[in-house]
């Protein structure tokens, strides 16, 4: 797959047994293969496959070399897959002490090359410099809410002005009788970069509203605290301000012991209200924006400084994949992975239940057995939750994905693991766990867009790589996230939300390696704040904490 071809379908792995249509072909058209034609029994859209023989009852389904499914009807060549001819089915996995040998990519043309980041004492080096606002349970997100509309509007970044802007517009008209049926959308001008902001220096000011630290368990609430103090923690963060109501589970306290046993060296300005021992909600919403504001003028001092490429981490992260996530996206996000390995940064890897398929060619890339048995642990445990409750990671792929021919989650995960590239895996981090090792690490997330790239950022994301197919806003509130496309017509159609197109892949104008560059390059731009992402000039910071339950 690495070199570039003009082709109106393509065969994956060359021990595939089905091919992948680029365009649109019709029923009854021959295709030629392997000395040998193809009549194509079905009309077949891009990004779906077709059959290259024909099969019998529970004969295998081969993509990426690895089994993805199994028939459950006599299929004749030509035909396409659907999930009424075939269900998922994966090899079964164990540790086998492969010496796993990796060729790392050349990176001589970066070896000197620096990003400018934002130090922290500490020694690590954020992309970002965020003031971040933390509640310790849900009773305090409406407060946050009062504060975030004053400081953003206030301090200038708020993105929502030409929102507001257009709803006056049509209060005006209606008002002078105008039919707002008819009132021009295009009056609404594109988002740009604030320039307006009170404190250059303070890249946002961000809330983690969250429906927790209250009821549930108390084990909900342990696991909540520990998600929170690695957002306090976080490179990206250089000052933080806690709402506690006083009464609910998650206590206070609990909350900077969790921070103090992640960081003991942790010396961030931690500002901490408590709504109970306030003289009134308005006393304690003014003075937790005064607090904040004195902070923001000391945050506001800290400048970017030049670091070498090796202090980035970079999460890696599809979703609302199609049928060319595997084929253009994630193997050009896959590249970038072993391009950023060989420098010796860190990249993670999350969405455990979108390894479903992969786990043997993971488990042989592990570094040693404990790793490698962390792994099978993970995966195990998740998988048979799951099935406690009826469900399984057979389940995981969306109505979207398999109308765009992801038709098995064997096939969406085997597709997914290509963001990895093929560096050995040098560590397993369960959900919140901090990453250590320069290299590729898995993180225990579920693969729900939202709860993966929270846990992504929770275990020291500074960048995220977001692969889509479909389209999705998903950000991150403390780590910056660039979404790139699957192919041009997503890019061309949702250009507001995306940063980069790898379609030229599919149209076989670029290689997966001129594209992995590509986004390496666009990276350390977005890492130095030369570039700013969609999804953080739209403000776009989701944050869904995991209570471990079974979420795919």
């Amino acid at each position: 797959m690495s070199a570039s071809t003009k082709s109106s379908f393509l065969q994956i792995h060359p021990d595939d047994n089905v091919l992948v249509a680029l365009q649109d072909l019709p029923k009854g058209q021959v295709i030629e293969w392997n000395n040998s034609q193809i009549i194509l029994q079905d009309d077949i859209r891009a990004k779906h496959k077709f059959f290259i023989t024909d099969l019998k009852v529970d004969d295998e389904v081969l993509m990426y070399g690895v089994l993805v499914g199994k028939a459950t009807t006599p299929i004749l060549k030509g035909g396409l897959m659907t999930t009424e001819n075939i269900y998922h089915a994966s090899q079964d996995y164990s540790f086998r002490d492969v010496n796993y040998q990796w060729q790392k990519p050349d990176v001589s043309a970066w070896t000197n090359r620096t990003f400018n980041g934002y130090h922290r004492k500490d020694g690590r080096v954020g992309t970002a410099n965020y003031w971040l606002f933390v509640p310790t349970v849900f009773c305090e997100n409406r407060n946050l809410d009062v504060i975030k509309e004053s400081l953003y509007h206030t301090l200038g970044y708020a993105v929502t002005d030409k929102y507001r802007s257009f709803t006056d517009q049509l209060l005006t008209a209606f008002n002078e009788g105008e039919n707002i049926d008819s009132f021009q959308l295009d009056s609404l001008s594109a988002i740009q970069p604030a320039k307006n902001r009170a404190f250059k220096n303070v890249d946002g000011i961000k809330f983690l509203n969250h429906q927790g630290g209250c009821g549930g368990t108390r084990q909900d609430s342990a696991l909540l605290s520990n998600l929170l103090a690695a957002y306090a923690d976080h490179p990206n963060v250089a000052g933080i301000t806690v709402l506690s109501l006083g009464c609910q589970h998650l206590q206070t306290q609990d909350l900077l012991n969790d921070v103090k046993k992640r960081n003991p060296a942790f010396d961030k300005n931690i500002l901490i209200f408590e709504q109970q021992q306030s003289q009134s909600e308005e006393q304690l919403i003014k003075e937790a924006i005064l607090r904040t504001f004195v902070g923001l003028t000391e945050i506001n001092k800290i400048e970017r400084a030049p670091a070498p490429l090796s202090e980035l981490c970079v999460g890696v992260k599809c979703g609302g994949s199609d049928g060319f996530s595997g084929i253009s996206a994630n193997p050009s996000v896959g590249y970038t992975s072993d391009l950023l390995v060989a420098l010796g940064a860190k990249v993670l890897l999350a969405e455990f239940p979108e390894l479903c398929g992969a786990e043997q060619n993971i488990i042989d890339r592990c570094v040693d057995k404990p790793t490698a048995d962390k792994f099978i642990r993970l995966m195990q445990e998740y998988d048979a939750q799951a099935h406690a409750v009826g469900s399984g990671f057979h389940m995981n792929p969306s109505p979207g994905n398999i109308k765009d021919g992801l038709i098995t989650d064997a096939i969406k995960s085997t597709g997914a693991a290509k963001k990895a590239g093929t560096s050995p895996v040098v560590d397993v981090l369960d959900y919140t766990e901090p990453v250590t090792k320069p290299g590729l690490s898995l993180v225990c997330t579920p693969g729900n867009d939202v709860e993966a790239t929270t846990g992504k950022a929770a275990s020291g994301a500074t960048l995220i790589l977001f692969t889509t197919g479909l389209g999705t806003p998903t950000g991150n509130p403390v780590c910056p996230v660039i979404k790139v496309a699957t192919n041009t017509q997503l890019a061309t159609r949702m250009s507001d939300i995306i940063d980069i197109d790898t379609g030229a892949i599919i149209r076989g104008e670029k290689t997966i390696e001129e594209m992995g560059i590509e986004i390496l390059e666009y990276c350390i731009k977005a890492a130095s704040g030369e570039i700013t992402p969609k999804a953080v000039l739209l403000n776009q910071d989701d944050f869904i904490p995991w209570k471990r339950g079974v979420s795919l």
